[in-house]
């Protein structure tokens, strides 16, 4: 994502004052880790800037509509993406004994920068990605493709489903410890 740099240096300047921020990222694509997803339609933010005494807190939404591959059948996957945006830009770095003791993580702040502006594109970036479900489905009850013959499941009805089934049951059976019992004889 390209830099979208922000100044606070006369519109933020006393504690309380707020700017709103409203603009559009002509994004055709957002790789994230090994996937990939399309935004047909870029990506729309909404974002307040509030000056709150030792940064400023952005808070805000992303709307965009990602277009991916889904995880169990393999069709294109449409995702409304409406992103909460809360990011954190203090002043000056904090006091070695105000930070939290989980510091392995890093830092949960972004520092304005000396020529008192902030970037909002790692924040925006962060809320499209934390918005994006850990697993894509085209539809929610999307049935995949079958094991044995690859056909989408959501289509096409190839039958494999009931064989696997019944085979399945009858491994069920066999290794069931009262097996063995299924061929005594009482008399």
């Amino acid at each position: 994502m390209d830099p979208i740099i922000v100044s606070v240096n006369d519109r933020l300047a006393n504690v309380g004052d707020t700017v709103s921020l409203v603009g559009h990222l002509d994004m055709e694509r957002f790789d994230l880790s090994e996937r990939s997803f399309a935004l047909p339609q870029g990506m729309d933010y909404d974002v307040v800037l509030s000056n709150v005494g030792e940064g400023i807190l952005a808070t805000g939404i992303l709307r965009a509509k990602a277009v991916g591959t889904c995880d169990r059948c393999l069709d294109e996957a449409v995702l409304d993406v409406a992103a909460e945006v809360d990011e954190y830009y203090l002043f000056s770095e904090p006091d070695v004994g105000v930070l939290e003791e989980d510091e392995e993580e890093g830092p949960d702040y972004t520092l304005v920068s000396p020529d008192a502006t902030i970037d909002l594109s790692d924040a925006l970036s962060t809320a499209f990605v934390m918005d994006i479900p850990y697993v894509v489905l085209c539809q929610e009850d999307c049935a995949g493709l079958c094991p044995v013959c690859g056909e989408n499941l959501n289509k096409v009805d190839c039958g494999h489903a009931e064989q696997l089934e019944q085979e399945a049951e009858q491994d069920r059976l066999a290794s069931s410890p009262f097996a063995a019992l299924r061929d005594l004889k009482l008399d």
